[in-house]
Order: C-alpha cells, then structure tokens, then sequence
C-alpha cells in the first residue's frame, strides 16, 4: 500500500507518479528468464522502491540479469523499467 493516499484531495492518480518510499522487494528468477509471473523468484531483499533501484544500480552489469523488484501494490518493474528510473530527473540520487 502506498505511504500516502493519493485521493486525499480527491487529486486524480497521475500515473506516472512514483512514491520512492513504498515498501519494495528485489527478487531474482533462479534462471535468469523473464517473465510477468511471481513463478520461480527468490527475495534477495526489502526495503524502499529508492533502496531497491539503488542496490540495482551498484551490481556490475552481467549480475543484473534476472532481477525484478515487486514494489506495493503486487507491481513488477523489469530489468529495463529500473535502469530507465534510475536515469529519471526525479530519481531521489541519496
């Protein structure tokens, strides 16, 4: 669940909005193939969606392979969704 409630104003969920301090886990599909299901993933680690995309970030490239962060909500970001918010203006750097 998000750290805050996006109606409180009755605002309209922007969709392009990320809450950097939602609850996140780092999994890794045991063999390496992607996929849009929850089969086959081990939790590396918990912490903020900003934590996750950090610790993603930091590993040599050839030991990114395989890994999805699932943020709140039951949302999987790929491999290429997390390099590409890592790059965003917005991306919290510390």
């Amino acid at each position: 669940m998000s750290e805050h409630p996006t109606t409180f104003h009755a605002e309209p969920l922007d969709p392009n909005a990320n809450d950097w301090n939602d609850h996140a886990t780092l999994h890794r599909r045991a063999d390496g193939a992607e996929s849009d299901m929850m089969r086959g993933f081990n939790v590396m680690r918990d912490g903020t969606f900003a934590e996750m995309i950090r610790f993603v970030m930091m590993l040599p490239k050839e030991d990114r392979t395989g890994l999805a962060i699932q943020k709140s909500g039951d949302r999987l970001f790929s491999l290429g969704e997390i390099e590409a918010l890592a790059r965003r203006d917005d991306f919290p750097k510390a």
